[in-house]
């Protein structure tokens, strides 16, 4: 059974981990709060950004070096940016996790340099255009940004054309001092590791990072109807995609809130899958749940002939306006079943559990285990999915088309 520890450096940085003597592997990630929702609006992009400079090089390592020796380390190694954090992780054999850890704690404070940035900067933009290629990212987008408004969560995490193209080093360098703080960031690792040599290696390589008492205010949303039409001359089906409120990432509601778009949108044997995918109204239609600091959303997307369009989505409404009153013991039990299933595969290696506490402590700030999320999953009651579908109705606050144009 694996055990839980913690420590906090005197700079701030927490550090966390699951000890498994009986794992074959470990793992270790830096989790840091800060992504898109934490940017100026005049730099939005700078998250994503960073995340790829830090692989870029530092004071000791070019950025060839840097893959060199996560490579002779044998390391799985990578990093993401969301709304809100940014992580940088390694997956190895357990008597190279120290190395590994070295690797990771260097990067974590990058040299940043001009000519390394702006070279990247072309690497960014050509990212942002791939991503305008993809129908589903580019209705994503549009969407959070009407459903958020004035909202940070409403800035793109890579940033617009625009905001990358006028990013400068020095507002780069800022941002960083002020968000990648020691008291802004977590460590967490699991599997076969020593947890007192961890803490040893992290006040060595980390103990001097600054402190700056970064914080992120819970601005409450405010939602407004809305819908869209975006034409294309790129696309030559119509794609939907419909946007409501949801629980928080911390609020126990959002168990039930996940499981209920897992019953109405999951990618087979749900209620949409029957009425579009089986029935050739749709090539796509799928709704899930998303749980944020503060706040949450729920959506639907569906993918169709232009034909079809009015149709799919007078289907989606009726589907929504049923759901409560059509849900069965079946459809919890067997829901419970699938989410059960997925957190326990999704922990099973150390990499898995790893990312779980990075997320959970930069969200909660405390420790549950694989066990008592499980539990919680399967004492979902019918009464619990009504009661969140009634306090945060599926019905779309915000409704977003993609068609073709002409």
């Amino acid at each position: 059974m694996p055990k839980f520890h913690q420590h906090t450096l005197p700079n701030g940085l927490t550090v966390i981990a699951e000890i498994d003597p009986a794992a074959h592997t470990a793992a270790a990630g830096f989790f840091v709060k800060t992504g898109a929702r934490d940017e100026q609006p005049a730099v939005m992009g700078v998250s994503h950004f960073l995340e790829h400079m830090m692989f870029k090089g530092t004071a000791t390592r070019t950025a060839a070096e840097v893959d060199r020796d996560f490579d002779d380390l044998g390391a799985d190694h990578n990093a993401f940016t969301t709304s809100e954090m940014t992580a940088f992780h390694a997956h190895t054999l357990p008597e190279h996790l120290p190395r590994a850890f070295e690797v990771l704690a260097d990067i974590m404070r990058p040299a940043i340099r001009p000519d390394d940035f702006n070279s990247e900067k072309g690497v960014i933009l050509e990212e942002i255009a791939m991503y305008n290629d993809y129908p589903f990212w580019v209705l994503y987008e549009r969407a959070m940004e009407e459903f958020y408004r004035t909202h940070p969560l409403a800035h793109r995490v890579l940033g617009t054309t625009q905001t990358i193209t006028d990013l400068a080093q020095p507002q780069m360098l800022e941002y960083f001092t002020q968000r990648y703080s020691a008291d802004n960031t977590v460590l967490a690792a699991a599997g076969r590791l020593d947890f007192d040599a961890l803490v040893r290696d992290a006040e060595k390589h980390c103990g001097h990072w600054n402190t700056t008492n970064a914080d992120r205010p819970l601005l409450a949303p405010t939602f407004e109807p809305r819908e869209f039409t975006i034409e294309s001359e790129s696309v030559h089906r119509h794609y939907l995609l419909m946007m409501a409120a949801g629980p928080s990432s911390t609020d126990e509601r959002r168990y039930a809130a996940a499981i209920l778009a897992n019953i109405l949108g999951d990618a087979d044997g749900s209620r949409l899958y029957w009425a579009l995918i089986e029935t050739g109204l749709a090539e796509e239609a799928q709704a899930q749940f998303e749980g944020r600091d503060g706040t949450g959303e729920s959506l639907v997307y569906a993918s169709c002939s232009t034909e079809n369009a009015a149709e799919v989505e007078s289907v989606i409404y009726r589907e929504v306006n049923a759901l409560a009153a059509s849900l069965t013991e079946d459809d919890l039990g067997r829901t419970r079943s699938k989410f059960a299933t997925g957190i326990t595969l999704h922990g099973e290696l150390p990499a898995g559990r790893m990312k779980r506490l990075g997320r959970m402590w930069t969200y909660e700030g405390e420790y549950r285990s694989l066990d008592e999320e499980l539990a919680r999953v399967n004492a979902v009651t019918l009464a619990e999915l009504r009661a969140v579908q009634e306090a945060f109705p599926l019905r779309p606050i915000v409704t977003g088309h993609l068609t073709p144009k002409g």
